[in-house]
């Protein structure tokens, strides 16, 4: 049977989430590249609804903002006042109407709940012809969950509160994720028949399901296979085990494409990430945003990148790298950092102790260590020497230089922007260089040296180097002697 189309998928994301002990709402808290509410989201993409509501309250406009950034196709409705999951469904019910077809209800806290679960959850539900299909997990401990009780065709009873089970009842491992399968219709109905009678004086979803089968109606229920998607995030501990879950589903299915990972235990990547095979990954590597990482090359160890391409071929030792873009057979680091901006040609390096930021490097050109190249485009087969640093900053402004094809920067060269050293040229080691150098000419931009001879013993006598002149001046002193 094929996965029917839910009319609706509605996301509860109205509540304040106080034992976070944050100053971020919940449901914005992030969890491998995405915020908790927008890994929901994307599970329900899947299913192709014909509505996507996310019902928001507690800080509004920052959560509303925030879908209105990132799920634009996702209609926001505000629950003003948080008066329980009844109330919620209620609330959108009232502002949309009558949803007519299935109507899924889930959370926005539940980031490993998979689409083909809830896909599941809509095909039994269409299957048997419920009035509701609940999605239930069998749990280790059940403790603090609702129990679901079934009679002996399988169907549905009730829901039992731990507080109000029976020792019985507790003993039922299988537990109520308050998710569930509606049809629309007969929702519309029982949602404004639940009452507030509890202790919190809400109004409880879950007393849909009661109000259901006392009309008569057929209440079933789907088991998921694993009971942790339907695991919700309450705290930071919770937030913790759901990033290593997701992070080991992502591990996983990368490395049954091709990638190489040699140890999942070290190594963390956002969902947005895509590694095609033959890609190694070495320890302690985090690759986060959109980062691509082509066929054949190798990161880590230790590495960090964000929003970053890596051509194939190329590697990438013990670096920081943000939205940068390196070439196929390129190299970079050991501790290299690459900002915004940087892009480096095919065998290109970045290399020891280099920072690059806005930066474009030519085909096969080097910057092999110790470097800062700011606001700079670098030409092909160009080679910059150890300690050379382009100043593009004058205190009010960045500028930009420019070093041609074939140019050869020598070392503890200072590049004062705006400056271009021409194709074939060269700078001299230790220039401060304040010019444009032509084409195949060299820039000298240094002071002539001078030595004055016995400084060191007039003006730091008794120390160890002034120790060490006089020795090596008395032995220079008895070698012309015996000439």
């Amino acid at each position: 049977m094929s996965v029917p189309r839910p009319a609706a998928v509605i996301v509860l994301a109205a509540g304040e989430g106080t034992r976070m002990k944050s100053q971020t709402p919940k449901v914005l808290h992030e969890l491998c590249g995405r915020a908790l509410v927008d890994h929901m989201l994307a599970a329900a993409r899947d299913l192709g609804p014909e509505e996507l509501i996310v019902v928001i309250g507690h800080a509004l406009e920052r959560v509303g903002g925030h879908l209105a950034e990132t799920s634009p196709d996702a209609r926001a409705v505000v629950q003003r006042e948080q008066r329980g999951t009844g109330h919620a469904v209620r609330t959108v019910l009232e502002e949309v109407g009558t949803i007519a077809g299935t109507v899924l209800v889930t959370y926005g806290d539940v980031p490993l709940l998979r689409a083909q679960t809830l896909a599941a959850l809509l095909e039994r539900h269409a299957a048997d012809g419920n009035a509701v299909t609940v999605l239930t997990a069998e749990v280790p401990d059940p403790t603090g969950y609702g129990r679901i009780i079934r009679d002996e065709s399988g169907a549905v009873l009730k829901i039992v509160e731990e507080k109000d089970a029976t020792a019985e009842q507790r003993a039922i491992r299988e537990m109520n994720s308050g998710i569930y399968a509606f049809d629309g219709l007969l929702l519309a109905d029982a949602v404004k028949r639940v009452s507030t009678d509890n202790a919190q004086g809400e109004e409880y979803l879950t007393d849909v399901l009661s109000i259901l089968r006392g009309d008569g109606h057929r209440v079933g229920a789907w088991t998921a296979a694993d009971y942790t998607e339907v695991e919700g995030v309450n705290d930071r501990v919770q937030l913790a085990f759901a990033r290593k879950v997701l992070n080991q589903r992502l591990l996983e299915s990368h490395m049954r494409a091709g990638v190489t990972i040699i140890d999942p235990a070290s190594t963390f990547i956002d969902v947005g990430v895509r590694i095609e095979p033959d890609a190694v990954i070495h320890p302690g590597t985090q690759l986060h945003g959109g980062t691509v990482i082509e066929a054949g090359a190798e990161i880590g160890p230790g590495t960090t990148l964000t929003d970053t391409r890596v051509g194939a071929g190329a590697t990438v030792r013990n670096a920081v790298c943000d939205s940068a873009e390196i070439g196929p057979e390129a190299s970079v680091g050991p501790y290299a950092y690459l900002r915004p901006g940087t892009v480096l040609g095919h065998k290109s390096k970045a290399g020891t102790f280099v920072e690059m930021k806005n930066a474009k490097v030519g085909d096969r050109s080097k910057v092999p260590h110790l470097t800062y190249a700011g606001d700079a485009t670098i030409g092909e087969d160009v080679n910059i020497g150890a300690s050379t640093i382009f100043v593009n900053y004058d205190g009010v402004n960045k500028n930009h230089t420019t070093v041609r094809d074939g140019a050869f920067v020598g070392c503890d060269t200072m590049l004062i922007a705006p400056v271009t050293i021409g194709d074939g040229a060269n700078t001299a080691a230790g220039s401060v260089i304040v010019d444009d150098v032509p084409p195949g000419a060299i820039g000298v931009a240094r002071a002539r040296q001078r030595n004055i001879e016995k400084w060191v013993l007039r003006r730091r006598a008794g120390t160890k180097s002034a120790a060490a002149a006089e020795r090596a001046l008395a032995e220079r002193a008895q070698q012309e002697s015996n000439q």
